[in-house]
């Protein structure tokens, strides 16, 4: 026998019984991941010189922004309560075919748009079998991320460059900010992807059906809420973030490569559990997982200053905080009145 599912204004009125009301209870786990960010950033500059500079934190966007964009896709699949395995091998898939199509004379654009649609169609395939099939979107993903994985190595097994000269003008040039600060273009693209998964999320009837389905996929029902175009729909931007992602590690890279973003998808999973979005679904934010990753990018920081740890030590403070923060979320659901 099953417990009964809770609707998301219950779970938030839980979270705000928890906490004593003093902080709306919603935003409490991005608020303790800004509070991180800030402890870890805060250790960074007291311990090394140079640190605490605007170039340092336009850096932690500049090497993630492939990430933010794969973080704000995962942020809509687990609000519904699932999960998207796929999407670091989609992201490699992506560097393949754009490397492989610009070597081969197609033009940029064209290349932009039919990597977009295939990542979407990736992502529209897995979430029609996942809702109309009622299969765990634990094994559909999984069966994707093998897919893609494999046909990275059918366009070809060995690392293809990008040398297509306005791929590598938008990956070289630099914007400058006040203080001697620059980012890059891919940057400002993983920003309006964050804007517009905010507004998405927050603004629309589609965004407001995936925070219900999260709470309760009954309830959602029974309200007669369009649960089957949003479950598939949330799958599709994934699916299309994937894709952004990876023409954003394209410019990165400047090449494509069938082992490329090995890992990423869990990476990006931890990025937005870390931001404060509950696993169960129903509870995040957008401006949460972007601060997941902004964490996960400042413990790369701080390992690189230090200079003598191995990059494995930042598996483990990722594993570690991971940990940490579903056993906070855990404890929350627990202490229920």
């Amino acid at each position: 026998m099953t417990a009964a599912p809770i609707s998301l204004r219950q779970r938030t009125a839980q979270l705000a019984h928890v906490t004593g009301r003093t902080v709306p209870a919603r935003i409490l786990p991005t608020l303790a991941t800004f509070i991180l960010f800030l402890v870890l950033f805060g250790a960074g500059s007291a311990r090394f010189e140079g640190f605490a500079s605007g170039q340092v934190v336009a850096n932690l966007f500049i090497d993630n922004a492939f990430l933010i964009v794969l973080a704000v896709g995962m942020t809509f699949v687990i609000l519904t309560g699932g999960i998207d395995l796929s999407v670091g091998a989609v992201v490699a898939l992506s560097t393949m075919v754009t490397a492989a199509l610009l070597q081969a004379g197609w033009s940029a654009p064209v290349v932009v748009l039919l990597v977009l649609a295939m990542g979407s169609t990736f992502g529209l395939l897995m979430g029609l079998v996942i809702h109309y099939f009622e299969i765990q979107p634990f094994i559909v993903t999984l069966a994707g991320m093998f897919l893609a994985r494999g046909l990275c190595f059918v366009v070809g097994v060995e690392s293809v460059p990008i040398k297509d000269p306005s791929f590598r003008d938008l990956a070289t040039a630099a914007i400058p900010l006040p203080g001697g600060v620059s980012i890059t273009w891919s940057v400002i693209m993983a920003l309006v992807v964050v804007a517009v998964g905010a507004w998405v999320l927050h603004r629309t009837r589609f965004g407001r059906t995936a925070y219900a389905i999260g709470g309760s996929e009954s309830s959602a029902m029974l309200m007669g809420l369009s649960v089957a175009k949003v479950k598939v729909g949330v799958y599709v931007v994934s699916g299309l973030c994937s894709a952004i992602a990876g023409l954003l590690f394209s410019l990165y890279m400047l090449s494509g490569y069938g082992l490329h973003a090995v890992g990423m998808e869990l990476d990006a999973i931890a990025a937005v559990v870390i931001g404060g979005t509950l696993l169960a679904g129903g509870v995040g934010y957008v401006a949460g997982s972007v601060l997941g990753v902004m964490v996960l990018g400042v413990i790369q920081t701080l390992i690189s200053f230090q200079g003598t740890l191995s990059s494995w030590w930042t598996k483990i403070a990722i594993g570690t905080l991971l940990l940490m923060f579903i056993v906070m979320q855990r404890i929350i659901v627990r202490r229920q009145p």
